[in-house]
């Protein structure tokens, strides 16, 4: 299993493009530069009326299939 962490930073605003159907996906870039690619309903979780704001761990397997996302405290 391989781990990065992820910085995000993603207004309210932003995120509403997933529930208008205008986006299905959310870029970023994990602590050592890669870029990621997580469809946006895995994020849910962590979103308040502010947006997505945190650190978090993603856990994902060799063929790139997210096992887990946590925000870190």
């Amino acid at each position: 299993m391989q781990e990065l962490i992820i910085d995000l930073t993603l207004p309210a605003e932003r995120y509403l493009a997933w529930y208008r159907g205008q986006a299905g996906r959310v870029m970023m870039h994990s602590r050592d530069g890669r870029r990621v690619s997580l469809p946006a309903h895995h994020l849910r979780p962590f979103l308040t009326h502010m947006g997505v704001y945190g650190s978090f761990v993603m856990r994902f397997t060799a063929e790139g299939k997210l096992v887990s996302l946590e925000r870190l405290e």
